[in-house]
């Protein structure tokens, strides 16, 4: 199915990891014609899923961007504009789990981490790429939430909590500029076939547990989230607004 995204431009955050969803998405939108704005923390590795891009035949840009850092983040677009001239589709992909722990034993930095990286970082990078969309009067804008935010998970609660206000986010951003032809949908993963538990530090037997899932189908790939991803960034799924899509695999 031709999606009709030849020469469109997307913002990634935390498309950096070499398995990871962020590059998954990447890979899918280049093949789609998309020409992609890497951001990561880690510049090497964003650099790396730029090179890839390119080498899949579209122009790549690789950003050092702390998503939780409003000047970083301000910058960051400003010089994506610059280079780019557009930013058709934002994918805020970047965030971060703490360890799993009952709550009681959860810290106020266990707190910050969630809130600041994934519901602020994702209010922050929307903030600032939104006003073009605005007065270009068009643009996608996909988050990523998780199933951990539609409903709760025991030692989960603290990371649902920030993930449940990225899906409430993407419901009223969604009743807020759907007047500007701009569309705000999530995705909501639940085990992918990525590094995040292990950059997590969930425990080894959560780990190996994962990595069998993964081995045997279950979980969700980069590649399958990045389908998705495609289809809500294109006009076929220009209706769909304001949503939260379950993407879990067989689970």
């Amino acid at each position: 199915m031709d999606l009709g995204l030849k020469d469109k431009v997307a913002l990634i955050t935390g498309a950096g990891s070499q398995i990871g969803f962020g590059k998954g998405m990447a890979m899918v939108l280049a093949k789609e014609g998309v020409d992609i704005i890497v951001c990561d923390m880690d510049l090497e590795g964003a650099e790396k899923t730029a090179e890839d891009v390119r080498a899949a035949g579209r122009k790549a840009m690789a950003l050092k961007m702390d998503i939780t850092n409003t000047d970083e983040v301000k910058q960051g677009v400003d010089t994506a504009l610059k280079e780019f001239g557009k930013i058709d589709i934002l994918i805020n992909n970047a965030g971060v789990g703490t360890t799993p722990v009952p709550f009681v034993e959860s810290t106020e930095k266990d707190w910050d981490i969630n809130i600041n990286v994934n519901l602020r970082g994702t209010m922050n990078v929307t903030k600032a790429v939104l006003p073009q969309m605005i007065e270009r009067k068009t643009g996608r804008i996909i988050s990523m939430s998780s199933t951990a935010g539609l409903g709760g998970m025991a030692t989960g609660g603290v990371y649902g909590a920030a993930k449940a206000g990225v899906t409430l986010f993407t419901d009223a951003l969604a009743k807020e500029v759907g007047q500007y032809n701009i569309t705000v949908n999530c995705m909501a993963p639940g085990a992918g076939a990525t590094n995040f538990h292990k950059a997590s530090n969930f425990p080894q037997a959560a780990q190996d547990q994962f990595k069998n899932m993964a081995a045997a189908g279950m979980t969700t790939t980069p590649e399958e989230l990045g389908t998705v991803a495609a289809f809500l960034a294109s006009d076929k799924g220009k209706k769909i607004n304001g949503q939260c899509i379950r993407v879990a695999g067989l689970m």
